[in-house]
């Protein structure tokens, strides 16, 4: 017999199965994007609307779990006339399992003030920003380098 308080519960099972992924989730997100370039392009809108496509570019060499939803990425930046490598410890929120950048008025040294929401899901990324007065939205691809089979190691 099934019981009301069984038939209304929420799956005690279910939810040990999320706790349980979370250090999968973590360390498939670290595999994934360490090494990785993500490769891709912005437009603007705003008050300085522009829809013409931007290259941007982001090596990542390293990315890793920090503690909570602090992760750190080192990075090169790239596009317009910004080529810079810095660390950033960056707020990593998860939807299912899918990982999402996601930053609220966060300076960023030598580039300014920004806001965004980055989702990266199956080698693809797509978001939106926003630093002062101007935004827009960015997508692309993450591309790794890929190891020739007969390279030493």
């Amino acid at each position: 017999m099934v019981s009301a308080a069984n038939f209304f519960s929420p799956s005690l099972s279910n939810a040990q199965q999320a706790v349980a992924k979370v250090p999968e989730k973590f360390a498939a997100l670290a595999k994934s994007l360490s090494g990785a370039t993500l490769v891709g392009h912005f437009v603007m809108s705003g008050t300085e609307k522009d829809t013409d496509l931007k290259q941007e570019r982001y090596e990542l060499t390293n990315v890793r779990h920090v503690k909570d939803d602090q992760w750190l990425f080192m990075a090169r930046i790239q596009y317009g006339e910004h080529d810079m490598t810095l660390p950033l410890t960056l707020p990593v929120h998860w939807a299912g399992d899918t990982p999402i950048i996601s930053i609220d008025k966060m300076p960023i040294p030598s580039l300014g003030t920004y806001t965004a929401r980055v989702m990266i899901y199956s080698d693809h990324y797509a978001g939106f920003w926003s630093g002062g007065d101007h935004g827009g939205h960015l997508f692309g691809i993450v591309e790794r380098v890929q190891v020739p089979k007969d390279a030493a190691p």
